[in-house]
This record gives structure tokens, C-alpha cells and sequence, in this order.
């Protein structure tokens, strides 16, 4: 016997594909709207019958570039995002479906599966509408994997029109119209063992069960190692005494390891949380270096008048009673060194300034690392106090190097 379930509808069999189909435009409407609204929350189907072949489907909405009734304006995008969410998976086969009507190189399907599939190895091209194509034209050249060749080819298929829909004609006279179509067709009776849904239906069958042998071993492999290191903490708790001083020396370590781990990254800027909202940790530092630091240089008072005068009477008092000759060219380097050094002097306060700073931020990056270790107060506050003590004298000897 044939029925459906709905995942939201738990328990109830549904034998009357009519109200299936009810019922999946009532889901439609209550998570959506009835205006034409979108979500990527899926509508779950599964159908038993003898009459179809094992397939699991996910039917995407086509690509919308101009939103309608409650459509948000960034629709195209949405739908753009939700379709990469699926394709984007290894294990899933792509089925691009194309209008035969409209221009192949064109396909919204094609371009994204090749975005996500270059290669073409998960591609399947599906061509609909080739009985609305105009008099005289046919999509032989693309259903013989010509035109835009594919790894996999084309199928062409022909579904029920709107008018069939709505007149009920059922799916077996519906295989027949388009088996008849295809057998009748000049351009596609050599090839009509090849085309339509029942056709389609194989392939899909055929190829998913390729493409799950073909990826079953590095799920298993996948498996056996979440296996082994489920089985390695089970073993792991499995003598677990919540008073051994031992575990409790051992989390100790670990959580000071971490955040030592933790530090360094924030330093590095290699951390797991990006900061979108101001400058810190590493990154604050660098532009103590490189900008605050020639910043203060730059503020610093320089008299050139000043300079020269004293460089002169540094020449002179080095020379003495002597006449001094070449004045400019050669200066001696008991004069030279006594002015530099003067010079130098000037920027210890700019150095100290950048030490103070760097200090400071290391200590704010100090405190950020220690809130993973909020839960157990006593050692945050030790640790925070033990680096911070380590980093001011630290300050302290490069102070004095300064």
C-alpha cells in the first residue's frame, strides 16, 4: 500500500496524496506567510510505495531576483545562502534542473553547482520544458553532452503542464504523454531509451548508491576514530574519583596550560574570537610600537637655532686655546657624542611612556584570560596575580635598561 508521513504530523499516515498535498501547502503558509515568504526550516516527506525507488530528495527553491508580496528585499541572497547550505556537502549529489526555453549558459543551477562541484563529479543536468521549446529548435546538442558537457550528462524530461494539474491528470498518463513525446520526436527518437522521468529515476537510484560506496569508506573511517576516542574517555571516566588529588593536580595543570594557550594567541592574534569592537591584546601593542610611540617622537620640541649654538660652543670648548680650522667638515668626537647623548636624553620620556602602555594592555589581556577561570575564583585571582606581578617586573628591568 502506498502513504506518506509528515515529520510534523508524527503518527499519522497519510493515503490520500491529495491531502498531502494540502498539507504541505498548509505548512507552507504557517511558517511563511501567505504572501509569498521564504524559509530554510524544511518540510520533512517520506513516502512508502512499491512504485518508487529508494531516493532521498531535497527540493530547493529556484534563484528570485525580484521579491514579491512579503519577500524580503535581499531575497536573491537568501535563497542563494540556503541553496549552498545543501550543495556544499561532499556526500550530496547535485541534480541542476534548466528550462529547455532558455539559454543553457545562462543556467542559475549550472553556475552555482559548478561553483561548489568545478569538477563536475556530483553534477547531474535535468532539462524540463523541451516540448515548449519554439518550432524548429531542440536541445539535441545539449542532451547529447555537447554543447555544456557534464561528467555525468543529461536527462531531458517532460512534466505536466499547469493545465494538466489543474485538470488532475494523473502521473501514469503523464508517463505516457511524455514517453510518447520522446518516441514521436525527430530529434530525440534516437536517444528516447535515455529520456524521461522513469529513466531519471534509475540514474538517481544508480548513482546515489555509487556515490554512497564511493564515500562509505571515509565515513567509516570517520566513525572508527569518534569511536576510539568516545571509547578513550569512557575508559578515562570510567575510574574517575572526583577526590583524587591526583585529577585534581592534573585539571589544575590544564587549565593553567590553557591559559597560557589562550595568552600567547591573544598576543599572537591567532585567537578563536575575533574582536570586532576595539583594538586589544597583540594587536593594541603593535600600534603602541608603530604609531603611538613615532607619535610622541613627533610632539617632541626641536630647536634648530638652539642645536647649532650648542654645537658650536662644543667644538670650540673641545679645542680650546687652539685655532680651530675646517669648522663643519670634521666635528670631534668628544663634541659629537656629549650633543647626542644630550639628544637621546629627550627620548626617555616618549620610551617610558610606551612601556607604561604596553604594561597596561598585557595586564588587560591578563584579565580577559583568566574569565574562562571565573567558576574556580581563588585560582583566577592567584593567577592573575602571579603573571601580573611577573610582567611589572618585567616593566620594572626594562624600565631601568630605558
Amino acid at each position: 500500500s502506498e502513504y506518506a508521513e509528515f515529520l510534523h504530523c508524527k503518527g499519522r499516515k497519510f493515503t490520500d496524496f491529495d491531502e498531502v498535498r494540502q498539507e504541505i501547502e498548509v505548512e507552507t503558509d504557517r511558517i511563511t506567510g501567505v504572501n509569498k515568504g521564504i524559509s530554510s526550516i524544511p518540510i520533512n516527506l517520506r513516502i512508502y510505495s512499491p512504485h518508487v525507488l529508494s531516493l532521498t530528495l531535497i527540493d530547493l527553491p529556484g534563484i528570485t531576483k525580484v521579491p514579491v508580496g512579503d519577500q524580503p528585499p535581499d531575497i536573491e541572497q537568501q535563497i542563494r545562502d540556503m541553496i549552498m547550505q545543501f550543495i556544499s556537502r561532499e556526500n550530496c549529489l547535485i541534480l541542476a534542473v534548466t528550462p529547455a526555453n532558455t539559454d543553457l549558459a545562462n543556467s542559475d543551477a549550472l553556475k552555482l553547482a559548478k561553483e561548489v562541484d568545478p569538477q563536475g563529479l556530483r553534477t547531474i543536468g535535468v532539462i524540463t520544458k523541451l516540448d515548449l521549446m519554439d518550432e524548429g529548435t531542440d536541445a539535441r546538442e545539449i542532451l547529447e553532452n555537447k554543447l555544456l558537457p557534464l561528467r555525468r550528462g543529461y536527462i531531458g524530461v517532460v512534466n505536466r503542464s499547469q493545465k494538466d494539474i489543474d485538470g488532475k491528470k494523473d502521473i501514469k498518463a503523464a508517463l505516457l504523454a511524455e514517453r510518447k513525446f520522446f518516441l514521436s520526436h525527430p530529434a530525440y527518437r534516437h536517444m528516447a531509451d535515455r529520456m524521461g522521468t522513469p529513466y531519471l529515476q534509475k540514474v538517481l537510484n544508480q548513482q546515489l548508491t555509487n556515490h554512497i560506496r564511493d564515500t562509505l569508506p571515509a565515513f567509516r573511517s570517520k566513525l572508527q576514530s569518534q569511536l576510539l576516542s568516545i571509547e578513550h574517555e569512557v575508559e578515562v571516566y570510567k575510574n574517575f574519583r572526583p577526590e583524587d588529588p591526583t585529577r585534581k593536580t592534573k585539571a589544575l595543570l590544564q587549565m593553567v596550560q590553557q591559559f597560557s594557550v589562550d595568552f600567547e594567541k591573544r598576543i599572537e592574534g591567532s585567537g578563536d574570537q575575533v574582536d570586532t569592537l576595539e583594538l586589544s591584546g597583540g594587536a593594541k601593542i603593535n600600534r603602541i610600537f608603530h604609531e603611538r610611540f613615532p607619535f610622541e617622537l613627533v610632539k617632541m620640541e626641536f630647536n634648530e637655532k638652539e642645536l647649532r649654538r650648542e654645537i658650536s660652543y662644543a667644538i670650540k670648548n673641545i679645542h680650546g686655546i687652539r685655532q680651530v680650522l675646517l669648522t663643519g667638515l670634521f666635528t670631534p668626537d668628544m663634541a659629537f657624542e656629549a650633543i647626542v647623548k644630550k639628544q637621546i636624553v629627550k627620548l626617555k620620556g616618549p620610551c617610558l611612556k610606551s612601556v607604561d602602555l604596553v604594561m597596561q594592555e598585557l595586564i588587560n589581556t591578563v584579565k580577559k584570560c583568566t574569565k574562562k577561570l571565573a567558576t574556580y575564583p581563588r585560582l583566577c585571582e592567584e593567577t592573575e596575580r602571579i603573571v601580573a606581578g611577573y610582567i611589572r617586573e618585567r616593566e620594572e628591568k626594562t624600565k631601568d635598561q630605558v
